[in-house]
């Protein structure tokens, strides 16, 4: 079985590549900068990575941040997890980064965005990765704050696909957001948002039918609703599934309760991913490695969580057949 997962060419499409800051690059990055990290090690920061909820989660990781500073910042990071995915076989990655965790420190949102960029487009010249970005806005923070914002992303629209919704999830419904998704999709961006995943299910319906996205990010809590569950199939709408992010942050208690088999026989698209892989647990080979064990997947149903990962993607049609061609070369499933 974990022949098979490591085989398979894949696409990744729930990354933040912010929590792909592994300790060790943080503390380079930190003596690089002259900045102070709170930690005397390593392995003590790394003690600090049980999380209760996404909120203490995402104290730590905005402390990460602090470590970039510079293009050059952005750019080796991105590059460390390019390497990782192409140890992984992947082979088209969207990835998704908060530019307001940097612009909101200081850092000009070009810095961020040109280091990236520029990672990325290496890599699909260097390691044959192709890729999409996708800037997400921080839902704890006034909509207003990303309406200020929003004009930097559409000025960079020849590296930005799309927008998202991230970070704190209670208290902080979609339709928050209203204005600026609505101004995103007339300009042509593709929109997504975390919904579902500490949200209840109002939340992703919210998601769906206010900011109208073309992909739901988590989306665990839509099976509370049979009736949205049943709509989101219907529409083939996907679902960016993350199954250590879900552990860790006790969304499940034990992966051997994770949702996905259901999600399959409900007939969603789901597709797995790594969500913010250096703080939960793993890349996104790690995620279907430990959920195929914990939940007994058949080859059959990596196959189609792989295959989903193509077809939820921001692809072009075209495209989508060469890759779901060379998947299929690999073995057919019913």
């Amino acid at each position: 079985m974990n022949e098979l997962i490591q085989l398979l060419p894949k696409a990744e499409l729930h990354m933040h590549i912010e929590g792909s800051l592994e300790p060790e690059l943080m503390f380079k990055l930190a003596e690089r900068n002259g900045i102070e990290l709170p930690y005397d090690s390593v392995d003590e920061l790394k003690a600090k990575y049980n999380f209760n909820n996404l909120q203490e989660f995402l104290d730590i990781y905005y402390q990460g941040c602090a470590v970039l500073q510079t293009e050059q910042d952005f750019y080796d990071l991105a590059w460390a997890y390019l390497e990782k995915a192409k140890d992984d076989h992947v082979v088209h990655t969207e990835i998704f980064y908060d530019p307001q965790s940097h612009t909101n420190r200081g850092i000009p949102f070009e810095t961020a965005i040109n280091g990236l960029y520029r990672a990325f487009d290496d890599a699909q010249n260097q390691l044959g990765i192709s890729f999409h970005i996708i800037a997400c806005f921080l839902r704890h923070l006034p909509e207003q704050d990303a309406l200020d914002l929003y004009p930097k992303i559409f000025e960079n629209r020849d590296k930005i696909l799309g927008i998202g919704l991230d970070s704190s999830e209670m208290g902080h419904p979609p339709e928050k957001y209203q204005k600026v998704f609505a101004q995103a999709k007339k300009d042509g961006f593709k929109v997504v948002a975390h919904a579902g995943e500490e949200g209840p299910a109002a939340y992703v319906r919210e998601a769906i039918d206010i900011l109208q996205v073309d992909r739901i990010d988590h989306g665990n809590r839509c099976l509370d609703d049979d009736i949205l569950t049943a709509q989101i199939a219907k529409a083939g709408l996907a679902l960016t599934v993350c199954p250590l992010s879900n552990l860790k942050l006790q969304v499940v208690k034990d992966l051997k309760d994770h949702p996905i088999k259901t999600m399959l026989n409900k007939g969603l698209m789901a597709t797995i991913n790594s969500d913010d892989p250096a703080y939960f647990g793993g890349y996104i080979n790690d995620n279907f490695y430990q959920l195929a064990e914990a939940v007994s997947l058949s080859d059959d149903q990596i196959f189609t969580l792989v295959e989903n990962s193509f077809k939820a993607s921001f692809l072009p049609e075209s495209i989508k057949e060469i890759h779901l061609k060379a998947l299929n070369s690999f073995g057919s499933h019913e």
